[in-house]
């Protein structure tokens, strides 16, 4: 009888809710929404189809802010950085519908009063969380993944794509792998030209998450279109903050 009685207990402490971490409808969201180019090496988000499943969009946001700190903190590596990736994406594209389509980009939130990747908007992990707070307070600082750089959208044409599925555990190293090699093989984006090697300004701004810069280029030197031992002066292109909205037509 004892047994019984606390095994009843046990099971009035578990709780109710367990968090989804395939990440069933945003892979779902994703899939219907973003729009491949170039062959997949970048996309557009049609933010239109969006809006019309933002009932959807709103749960999922609620299941991510329901995962406590202790709840996360026993999870794997692999699962706590498909989380925060895809918390990142998806409270990204609920920032960008809170103004469609009346916006033309992330900046219209404005950069000082506003700023859309300062602005805690949301609540993660149990406390107020924006942005910036994903990205560089805990993805950059506590995983020391580069790639990572190549998975968060920030909902412009100059950012490496948005995913057309949900970042998952058991295929994270490969999707990040992909994510780098459609970025880097994107000529609009990243370049070797005229013995100079054109690439996006993610390398300047984070430029220590990629050091030493020439041993990780030469890495990917076939993706780049450079060749292998080649030491080229490094140039930064400028970077297009315009929305990835597939209303767009700016050519790729």
């Amino acid at each position: 009888m004892r047994e019984i009685f606390l095994v009843a207990l046990l099971m009035l402490a578990l709780p109710a809710w367990a968090f989804d971490r395939s990440h069933k409808s945003w892979d779902a969201m994703l899939k219907k929404h973003v729009i491949l180019l170039e062959g997949g090496k970048a996309s557009q988000v049609n933010y239109q189809g969006m809006a019309k499943e933002r009932a959807a969009l709103t749960e999922y946001l609620h299941s991510l802010s329901r995962v406590g700190e202790q709840e996360f903190g026993a999870w794997s590596r692999g699962e706590q950085v498909a989380f925060l990736i895809n918390a990142y994406n998806a409270y990204t594209v609920e920032k960008i519908l809170a103004r469609y389509p009346d916006i033309k980009s992330i900046w219209d939130f404005g950069k000082f009063f506003g700023n859309p990747f300062r602005d805690e908007f949301f609540t993660l992990l149990g406390r107020s969380m924006s942005l910036d707070g994903i990205e560089h307070g805990i993805l950059r600082k506590r995983y020391r993944e580069p790639r990572i750089h190549y998975a968060v959208n920030c909902a412009s044409i100059g950012c490496p794509m948005l995913r057309e599925e949900a970042y998952v555990a058991a295929r994270l190293d490969e999707q990040l792998e992909e994510q780098a090699r459609r970025f880097l093989s994107d000529r609009t984006r990243n370049r070797f030209r005229d013995g100079r090697l054109e690439v996006s300004k993610i390398f300047d701004w984070y430029k220590e998450d990629f050091e030493p810069r020439e041993e990780y280029f030469a890495r990917y030197a076939g993706v780049l279109g450079m060749p292998a031992g080649a030491s080229p002066r490094l140039v930064f292109l400028d970077y297009d903050w315009a929305l990835n909205d597939s209303r767009s037509s700016s050519p790729r």
